[in-house]
């Protein structure tokens, strides 16, 4: 099944690379369609490339990369098992925030490659993708607290960027990620209950029924 994921996914990068249904396409250098482990457990979403995204093609491959790498390590992940992407595939200019109809414009991307990976948790990374799951929602209120559905878990974090401008986040983050190791085994126990068939009983005479004689006649 890896190999089939990974067709499909490289398939939609390769949409996302010719794609001109929003005004981001005409600044950028390199899409990124998001990279990583395509049955990963985990599935991180931010918000657009950055400087460096768009120069390399990667997702967080700047300082907030650098501190996603040292948190992943935190609780014995790296960047090859889980998938990261964000809900736009271009650099928005400046690096401003992405617009309504540029989040719009990616969606079905962002829709196939969740369908494919079939992560157990969703993690956002930042308002924008929180949004998707938890509208009108503030970060600072419910980072860390995850919500479920049948399938997954998704679990609002702090952006990386935001824990660098501001050191005081750091340690929300730090015991964020170690709970996000924790909703991802809960979830892996769950799905595994899901499809366990529940044992087949064998038919037996009620012991407390004697036996009856046939009638012949």
């Amino acid at each position: 099944m890896t190999q089939e994921t990974m067709t499909a996914l490289t398939a939609i990068a390769d949409e996302i690379s010719t794609c001109t249904k929003c005004a981001l396409h005409t600044g950028r250098t390199n899409t990124v369609p998001g990279a990583g482990d395509p049955n990963a457990d985990i599935l991180f979403i931010g918000e657009g490339p950055g400087f460096h995204e768009d120069k390399q093609g990667l997702p967080f491959v700047g300082r907030s990369g650098d501190y996603l790498n040292y948190l992943l390590e935190k609780i014995g992940l790296n960047r090859e098992e889980v998938f990261i992407t964000n809900v736009v595939k271009c650099r928005p200019p400046n690096n401003r925030d992405p617009l309504p109809d540029e989040i719009v414009a990616c969606k079905a991307y962002l829709d196939r490659q969740i369908a494919l990976i079939d992560p157990l948790v969703i993690a956002t990374l930042g308002r924008f993708s929180m949004a998707r799951y938890f509208p009108n929602a503030r970060i600072s209120q419910i980072h860390g607290q995850p919500r479920y559905d049948e399938r997954r878990a998704y679990f609002p974090l702090y952006h990386p960027a935001a824990a660098l401008r501001n050191p005081k986040l750091r340690h929300d983050m730090e015991a964020d990620f170690r709970h996000l190791l924790e909703v991802m085994h809960e979830m892996r126990d769950k799905r595994n209950a899901a499809t366990e068939s529940p044992p087949i009983e064998a038919e037996h005479d009620d012991p407390e029924e004697p036996p009856q004689q046939l009638k012949l006649f």
